[in-house]
């Protein structure tokens, strides 16, 4: 089994098809097909089942993507560091980040990091904070921005950037609208919007909650921030979310802070412990302006 292998099953698998995965890769779809046969002979086992509009993962392909994209970016990430001694920076930086996550304004990070360094392309995805931890920690991600919700895996090194407080975002014909501030009692009988388990502004609600004795029970579900703020707005819930969130729409929502020790939305770069040139060049870029005092 040999990388190059690897690197054309790694491609046909996120492409879900060989045309589109040998334009990535730059070669023959007739070369693509026979380095996945070949491939697939060796290990005795079909990795893909085929039709004429795309290819899926067998169960004994979906087993081995995993450790065959692991294998690919290790192996990227040394051809990288060789590169870094003699100051070039080059190859592709995997980032991870929660949507609306405040204190750092990412597309334009990005986009001077890209010009300073024209030859690292930038993949960038969304998902909760946990579920980016793991995929720093398991190599899938170069590094994620998340929000910090207590458990870090030992391979992954939480670089704090920002830090604020929490609102409960409501309707301004709301009740709690005119108070100066609230407790995490005040909000007992509340129907509440929120993201799904995951997100870090849903896990440190929840232990908020559960540390008073009271369930966050989020009868209105979303995945992203637009959603919680229009079911707000039309009055069908509040949220429990980080303050600069009351930023996106303040004529529409009323903003009233919330009083608790577990509510504290501290913005980090989740990075691996050895992290390759490319992120660390990125880190040292995010990590100013320094830490800010909590709100």
């Amino acid at each position: 089994m040999e990388l190059r292998q690897l690197e054309h099953f790694v491609a046909v698998a996120e492409h879900q098809h060989f045309t589109r995965a040998a334009e990535s890769l730059q070669i023959s779809q007739s070369g693509l097909s026979a380095s996945i046969r070949a491939l697939e002979t060796e290990l005795g086992t079909t990795l893909f089942t085929r039709s004429t509009r795309r290819v899926q993962l067998t169960p004994a392909g979906t087993a081995m993507l995993e450790e065959s994209q692991r294998a690919v970016a290790s192996a990227s990430a040394a051809r990288d560091a060789v590169l870094a001694v003699r100051g070039v920076l080059r190859g592709a930086l995997r980032i991870g980040t929660e949507q609306c996550l405040g204190g750092v304004h990412l597309p334009q990070e990005l986009a001077d990091f890209r010009r300073s360094h024209p030859a690292v392309s930038v993949r960038l995805g969304f998902a909760g904070s946990t579920t980016l931890l793991d995929q720093v920690a398991t190599g899938l991600l170069d590094l994620a921005l998340v929000a910090d919700c207590g458990a870090v895996p030992a391979t992954v090194e939480l670089l704090p950037i920002a830090s604020e407080g929490f609102v409960v975002l409501c309707h301004p014909d709301h009740p709690l609208a005119g108070r100066g501030r609230v407790e995490i009692g005040d909000l007992a009988d509340e129907t509440f919007v929120g993201f799904a388990d995951g997100w870090a502004a849903r896990v440190l609600a929840d232990r908020a909650f559960a540390q008073e004795g009271l369930a966050h029970s989020v009868e209105l579900e979303v995945g992203d921030v637009g959603s919680l703020l229009d079911l707000v707005g039309y009055g069908l819930g509040v949220a429990v979310v980080p303050a600069h969130f009351a930023d996106k729409r303040p004529s529409v929502l009323s903003a009233v802070p919330v009083t608790h020790d577990a509510l504290v939305w501290t913005t980090a770069i989740a990075v691996p412990r050895q992290a390759a040139p490319a992120a660390a060049a990125l880190v040292g870029r995010l990590r100013q302006p320094a830490l800010k005092p909590a709100a």
